[in-house]
């Protein structure tokens, strides 16, 4: 290799990192902004009128994502006494349920955590982000016994599940078989 031709060399790896590194800043920039305009229509126009469940419930994720729990906690509260009166499907209350859930998760109130888990299993018993929110949820509490079993619920509908696998095996090594 000719050290005349190090510096382009130098300098096309540089170019080509400089050219990924925007591209997924733009990518975050516009789906920031994406995120950001859906939250002041919806904002705005639940603020102004009543909305429907699906409306709410969004509105509710986004300050999930927020991580602003109690707010979430209202809109999605909003979002199942809407569901109720529109007659929605019961996975998609149950979507619902577990989004309150993890609200309330976040927050440490864990009954009312576990509570949703099981109103969002009782409406949809294959739905395998709840079962793994419960495990989750046990396993914060110290419940090992339930948590293994809900893990292992989650293998029955998703045997390549990685977290319910992982959390499986370490749960086992505890839990003392008699």
């Amino acid at each position: 290799m000719n050290q005349e031709n190090l510096p382009i060399i130098y300098l096309s790896i540089l170019l080509s990192l400089l050219l990924v590194a925007s591209v997924v800043i733009l990518r975050q920039v516009i789906k920031t902004r994406k995120v950001e305009t859906t939250f002041a229509k919806l904002q705005k126009k639940l603020t102004e009128q009543k909305g429907t469940a699906i409306e709410y419930y969004e509105l509710g994720s986004i300050y999930l994502d927020k991580k602003l729990f109690s707010q979430s906690i209202k809109l999605l509260e909003k979002a199942l006494k809407m569901a109720d009166a529109e007659a929605v499907e019961p996975e998609n209350k149950a979507l619902i349920y577990n989004a309150i859930g993890y609200a309330y998760f976040a927050q440490e109130q864990y009954d009312i955590a576990i509570r949703n888990y099981k109103e969002a299993l009782k409406l949809y018993p294959e739905y395998v982000i709840a079962l793994n929110n419960l495990g989750s949820v046990y396993q914060k509490k110290q419940l090992t016994a339930q948590a293994l079993e809900a893990y292992e619920e989650v293998l029955k509908y998703e045997s390549n599940n990685k977290t319910a696998k992982s959390r499986a095996e370490s749960l086992r090594k505890r839990v003392v078989i008699k």
